[in-house]
């Protein structure tokens, strides 16, 4: 995956500023970074289980796009 932010591995529910530095790095639209942010999101979810320990949707609840 492109190289983004450091900001953006720390999640921690703040799904609107990830987006947010995701669209600035990439210079893409908001749909284009919500699913570079759902694969850097399944990415790390993979890679690093114990920072993930609430379930997908979960994760999202009240965040719609």
């Amino acid at each position: 995956m492109t190289a983004l932010p450091a900001s953006v591995d720390r999640l921690d529910h703040r799904i609107v500023f990830a987006i947010m530095a995701i669209r600035e790095a990439l210079g893409c639209t908001i749909h284009e970074a919500t699913d570079v942010f759902a694969a850097r999101y399944e990415e790390l979810r993979r890679d690093r289980p114990d920072d993930f320990t609430v379930a997908p949707e979960e994760y999202g609840r009240g965040f719609y796009s």
